[in-house]
């Protein structure tokens, strides 16, 4: 449904370095990165609101690369909501149908209620943007963009200025409009949580360039590089080298001078080991662990996160854990414990 073919863009202090990207029709597809990365900028090129030095941009089998925006066939959601002060609700969410000429007052009216009814925001319509609050001005501001029927629905940070509850209740509206729908969905966000739960597939963004494409499941557990694995949470980024490796699980020398096990197609060789802090176990005993690492370290830090506790170890090792398995096994700075990890926990690379 989208296509970016080899795309750049200079504009003198930050430039999108040949983007490359597909999103399938009826996909929910996530750039997820740092600030600054060009996230936005890259969402606006595909709009229109920019038109690349180079590359093509394809919208439905259609090159758009040269098209304004208004003839692009795209519904664009703001973070700031940009809703129209001085408009209703039902202003505010008519504006689009209004350009388009094709259709009758009476089919616009019709679309209108609808769109009120199934975002169950019927009863705001006469009520002016300045007194609503965050998310229901957002949920005004995705009843405008779908009003208007577009075959591609692009979102810039949409839950990024709500709480948390706000967001968590927006996410799943998001995820409705996707499903009932069918839209194509491109969405741009630092938010991992948010991109883990709505993304069908995400791209991460870094410095102007896209690093790398994949499922959630991918990009969070098998990161290409150590920059990926450092920006969605690995902490566990390790150096060593191969010293063997038997029928596909290979045991690597890790520079902290303890030896890990990891399934790897790599005999030898230096390599970058990433292990997320959630697949790794405490215990005080070292027990009947079917686990092939079991690594015998020390507490240095522990950090309350809420429900998880931070648990940082003498051997550079990083481990999150419930509050209640650190209260069952009373664990405090000091204590010694083994470490225990799966070989298909690690993911390695060169």
């Amino acid at each position: 449904m989208i296509e970016v073919r080899g795309l750049d863009k200079d504009w003198k202090e930050f430039s999108l370095k040949d983007i490359n990207l597909e999103v399938k029709k009826g996909e929910y597809f996530v750039i997820l990165g740092p600030t600054g990365a060009g996230k936005t900028l890259l969402l606006e090129t595909i709009a229109g609101f920019h038109i690349p030095d180079s590359g093509e941009v394809w919208i439905d089998g259609h090159d758009v690369t040269n098209l304004p925006p208004e003839r692009r066939r795209i519904g664009f959601i703001y973070q700031d909501y940009s809703l129209f002060p001085h408009f209703t609700v039902e202003e505010n969410i008519e504006f689009g149908l209004k350009l388009r000429k094709s259709a009758s007052q009476d089919t616009n009216r019709k679309r209108l209620e609808e769109i009120m009814d199934w975002l169950n925001i019927s009863h705001l319509a006469h009520r002016y943007p300045a007194t609503l609050s965050g998310g229901e001005q957002q949920k005004i501001a995705i009843a405008r963009a779908i009003a208007i029927e577009p075959s591609v629905l692009l979102l810039d940070e949409p839950l990024a200025a709500l709480d948390r509850r706000t967001r968590d209740y927006l996410r799943e509206e998001l995820k409705r409009v996707k499903r009932e729908l069918g839209i194509t969905m491109l969405h741009v966000t630092h938010d991992q949580t948010e991109a883990m739960v709505l993304a069908d597939r995400i791209a991460v963004m870094m410095k102007g360039r896209i690093m790398q494409v994949g499922t959630p499941y991918e990009i969070f557990n098998k990161p290409q590089n150590e920059d990926i694995a450092d920006f969605v949470g690995v902490e566990n980024i390790l150096s060593g080298a191969v010293g063997s490796n038997e029928n596909g699980v290979a045991e690597i020398v890790v520079d902290m001078g303890y030896n890990i096990f990891a399934v790897s197609d790599y005999h030898a060789g230096k390599v970058k080991l990433f292990i997320r802090p959630e697949d790794i176990i405490l215990s005080e005993k070292r027990g009947e662990s079917s686990a092939r690492n079991v690594i015998r370290a020390k507490i240095e830090e522990m950090s309350d996160m809420g429900p998880l506790t931070h648990v940082r170890m003498d051997n550079s090792l990083v481990a999150l854990i419930t509050k209640q398995s650190r209260e069952s096994l009373g664990l405090r700075k000091g204590d010694e414990v083994y470490v225990t990890f799966k070989a298909t926990s690690v993911h390695v690379v060169r």
